[in-house]
């Protein structure tokens, strides 16, 4: 019997609709991507129409964080990434692709190996750097002053003769990546209290006169882990993107290996030389 206009009787659901409803119960549900015959839909935006439209960090931000980025946010995380990219031919995880490239195994496997060498010494310190922070940031909200959270959370680590995460660097006695997203997150008005902690804690720890010597900088992962906290990015993703940022940096370097050296060669990260472009100004145009 159909439904008359004001009644008010509830239709009871017919044999397709209850086989409907009993299969979508046994599925399991995704809100990232939709796809259907000629349909690519990220987070409900057709792919094509993003195509062209949005930047590679901006379509990033958007998949991790289910929505599209202001365009101060996207300037930033495309920074954070940009970040990342490469850091020379001495990292480990840029000697394991090199090492798997002068086997003439394929570029794939070598990138793989890349990525398989990052740990807790390289490529895994903006996980811990951030959790550093939110223990400071715990005791602010408590009532503490900044500094009062800085000093306590560096006298309460477990290992004091070592570098608090995100802080020190093999080389670089002042990392020029980890100054510059600070400055432009200050530029941008999104530094928040991941970003003033991390400062307090930067001047704590080398206010001391030995310091002066030997200082330890904020590297590039502590700002990214204050950056990204800033953001709204959960640890683990936040150290996920370190993997997003490199894998270029390491695709170039194996392709450069396989096409510049000989198969089978022994590397010795310490013995090379740099020959490509001495230092260039980017266009005015890119801003």
């Amino acid at each position: 019997m159909s439904q008359q206009p004001g009644d008010t009787t509830r239709r009871q659901p017919g044999g397709n609709e209850l086989r409907r409803r009993a299969t979508d119960a046994r599925r399991w549900a995704t809100a990232i991507t939709h796809i259907a015959p000629n349909e690519v839909e990220i987070r409900g935006y057709p792919v094509d129409e993003m195509m062209g439209r949005l930047a590679f960090a901006d379509a990033i931000y958007l998949l991790l964080r289910g929505e599209l980025p202001t365009p101060a946010i996207g300037k930033l995380f495309g920074a954070v990434l940009v970040s990342s990219l490469d850091h020379g031919a001495t990292p480990p995880s840029t000697i394991a692709a090199l090492n798997v490239a002068t086997t003439g195994a394929p570029l794939r496997d070598a990138v793989a190996a890349g990525i398989m060498g990052f740990g807790a010494h390289h490529g895994g310190d903006i996980e811990p750097s951030m959790r550093f922070l939110q223990e400071g940031l715990a005791l602010r909200r408590g009532g503490a002053s900044y500094e009062e959270a800085g000093r306590a959370i560096l006298a309460a680590r477990a290992e004091p003769a070592a570098n608090p995460p995100g802080f020190g660097h093999r080389i670089h006695t002042r990392d020029p990546r980890a100054a510059r997203l600070l400055q432009l997150a200050h530029e941008l008005d999104l530094d928040g209290e991941h970003c003033h902690l991390l400062r307090v804690i930067d001047r704590l720890l080398n206010e001391a006169p030995e310091r002066v010597a030997q200082p330890l900088p904020v590297n590039v992962d502590g700002a990214i882990a204050a950056v990204c906290g800033d953001l709204g990015f959960d640890p683990e993703i936040a150290n996920g993107l370190f993997i997003i940022a490199r894998v270029p940096g390491l695709l170039a370097h194996a392709a450069e290996e396989r096409s510049r050296q000989p198969r089978m060669r022994q590397i010795d990260p310490t013995d090379h030389i740099y020959d490509g472009p001495g230092r260039r100004r980017l266009p005015e145009t890119r801003r």
